[in-house]
């Protein structure tokens, strides 16, 4: 990798002055990732990874967007599922820290740790990659556009100086969605209400803040925000509640909510703590610069209650994490973005229930996970409309989501994937996003591989390259990579083989797949002809069955080879157990040179066997395009 930055210059207005009179700079590539966002830096390792020459423009001088640059450095979801990027994330945390146990130091997550920790680790993942360089210091200024595709973008730096990016495939991984709405994608906002796409009732973002125990005796007690108004805090935790009927925490409770390593807490409490509700999608950059000013005081008045009212006068700003001169993150954390109007749009029902529907079979497309519920801020906006968070299992975002409708040349990520408001609930979190992110690279480079648009990528082509990093398409909690059978059961789910159990679970949804438990004969008839389904029932399927259907299913090829049949196999099931040879080693199934054709097979060794016989996933599958209706090009933007 790479790195080049942009300098603060003193003769800036001269030079934007001369830019007017000279051509501007141009720098090709095959990638271009538009923002250092949570996907936008996994987007670009991932592109990279898969041998694209790739370019990650940023506007600022941090890597990891919420997860850093945003100061939201509590993971939330994915435990259990360390898929891909995330995965290699939390290593290098626990690489750092000291393991697992030292890095689950507060109640709201398994895995906490101090931001700039959590930048240097994404940055040399990034070095890593020698395709992969970094401009840093630049904000999007316009999307490049032929026809309805998008050719990558001009850039303009702190001086005004203009660059341009021409790229083959393009990826928005901005915050809020800024890319494909200058480019002419259409796309939603807020609340989806009837007949107004561009709702503003969106989430409440934070400004998160970093803040550090300078231990007994020393007061940090910072100077009184612009509009403190203690009573914004009523009810915070215990000891400051005057109503015996709310529930609340006590206050070390609710500081301990988010204690990172280092002595230090992240503050982003929603309940009376420091959630802000303004909507700036449609602004100016130098209209949101203003608004994030209120939601810093907003924040910076959070601390001074906990510091004058609760007496906390030894916790302030952390020294040494942020590269800013008030010592706060360098971006807000934003709950909610602009939402592409994709090849389709993922729904809450989608998310109860991936199977019923046999028009939206979206399992099949599968290529990031997430287990979080459906968890929405809205507490700081009254103009919100109400809403029902019904509970899902884990799920799975399909790569139609990532596809705008209406243009090509173009990859959303980050927050502005396809899919309704209440499902941005779930989706937003920070692992879900490193892994719509690592796919949105993956797919960028196959396409450039492979000439494809982004609509006419093979998406088995994608999900075989995911499998390969390691990476979760369905969600299913009782396998990892380290199982023998992971990849072929993770094919079985996506070609429809076998059907994951998807359970409603607290803060950690889950989607079981049984790998031990017995294979019915109605799995195996999923992949067979009609003509070979006759007898089939909800009954356990043997090895003898199992074996003599899929053969028969492949046209009963007459094989023969050397190789000497197991003991306890009659001759009968002598041509078909050589085709299995002749296919793959049968090692698999054999104990003891014996075949066992009358012991019941496991769902693990059936997704085994189809696979390296029948083969499903080598088959293509069709992307389903269902297009969310009312979504118009927003005009409006200004930048």
């Amino acid at each position: 990798m790479r790195l080049l930055s942009v300098p603060i210059l003193r003769l800036a207005p001269l030079l934007l002055a001369l830019s007017a009179c000279l051509p501007t700079p141009t720098r090709p590539t095959e990638v271009l990732v538009i923002g250092g966002s949570t996907s936008g830096t996994t987007a670009a390792i991932q592109a990279a990874r898969s041998g694209a020459r790739t370019l990650l423009v940023t506007e600022t001088a941090w890597l990891g967007g919420m997860l850093t640059a945003a100061g939201v450095s509590a993971i939330d979801g994915n435990h259990e599922l360390p898929s891909g990027l995330w995965g290699e994330f939390r290593q290098g945390l626990y690489a750092h820290y000291g393991g697992p146990d030292s890095v689950s130091t507060g109640w709201v997550s398994h895995t906490l740790f101090e931001p700039q920790v959590g930048e240097s680790i994404l940055r040399d993942l990034a070095a890593a990659e020698p395709n992969l360089d970094i401009l840093s210091g630049y904000r999007l200024a316009q999307m490049l556009r032929e026809g309805n595709r998008i050719t990558g973008a001009i850039f303009r730096d702190s001086s005004g100086a203009f660059l341009e990016v021409p790229a083959t495939i393009t990826v928005d991984a901005t915050e809020l969605g800024d890319g494909l709405a200058l480019a002419g994608a259409a796309f939603f906002t807020g609340q989806d209400a009837p007949g107004n796409p561009h709702d503003p009732n969106i989430q409440d973002l934070t400004y998160a803040l970093t803040v550090q125990d300078f231990g007994p005796g020393v007061d940090k007690t910072i100077p009184e925000p612009p509009g403190y108004d203690p009573a914004e805090f009523a009810c915070l935790c215990r000891e400051v509640c005057d109503d015996p009927e709310r529930s609340v925490p006590d206050c070390a409770t609710m500081l301990s909510y988010a204690r990172l390593p280092g002595g230090r807490y992240m503050l982003n409490w929603p309940n009376n703590g420091n959630d802000y509700y303004v909507n700036p999608i449609p602004m100016s950059d130098a209209q949101r610069d203003s608004v994030y000013i209120l939601a810093k005081n907003r924040s910076l008045a959070f601390l001074y209650f906990l510091q004058t009212e609760i007496g906390y006068t030894h916790l302030g700003l952390a020294e040494g994490v942020y590269p800013t001169a008030d010592g706060l993150p360098l971006i807000p954390y934003h709950r909610e973005a602009r939402r592409v109007a994709g090849l389709v749009q993922l729904t809450v029902d989608d998310l109860i229930d991936p199977y019923a529907d046999p028009a939206r079979p979206l399992y099949q497309t599968a290529i990031a996970v997430g287990d979080y519920p459906l968890d929405h801020h809205h507490g700081k906006n009254p103009a919100a409309g109400e809403e029902a968070f019904p509970p899902i299992p884990s799920f799975s975002v399909p790569y139609e989501a990532l596809v705008p409708i209406n243009l090509d040349g173009l990859i959303v990520a980050e927050k502005s994937i396809s899919v309704t408001h209440r499902v941005n609930g779930a989706s937003r979190l920070q692992p879900c996003v490193m892994l719509i992110g690592q796919a949105a690279g993956a797919a960028a480079a196959r396409c450039v591989a492979q000439g494809d648009h982004p609509r006419e990528l093979p998406v088995r082509q994608l999900q075989k390259d995911l499998l390969e990093a390691g990476c979760w398409l369905l969600p299913y909690l009782d396998i990892s990579p380290a199982h023998p059978f992971f990849v072929e059961l993770q094919q079985a789910g996506v070609t429809g083989l076998l059907r994951g159990h998807g359970v409603p679970y607290k803060w950690a949804n889950q989607t079981w797949i049984y790998p031990d438990s017995l294979a019915l004969e109605s799995d195996l008839a999923r992949v067979l002809p009609d003509s070979l389904r006759a007898g089939l029932a909800d009954a356990p399927l043997n090895r003898a069955e199992a074996l003599r259907r899929l053969w028969q299913a492949a046209g009963s090829p007459d094989t023969t080879l050397a190789q000497p049949l197991p003991q306890d196999l009659d001759t009968e099931l002598g041509p078909a157990f050589h085709w299995l040879a002749s296919q793959t080693s049968p090692a698999p199934l054999l104990s003891s040179g014996r075949f066992r054709p009358e012991a019941p097979l496991n769902r693990g060794e059936l997704a085994w066997l189809v696979s390296n016989t029948l083969a499903p996933f080598a088959h293509p599958v069709a992307l389903t395009q269902v297009s969310p209706g009312g979504a118009v090009p927003d005009r409006m933007i200004q930048r």
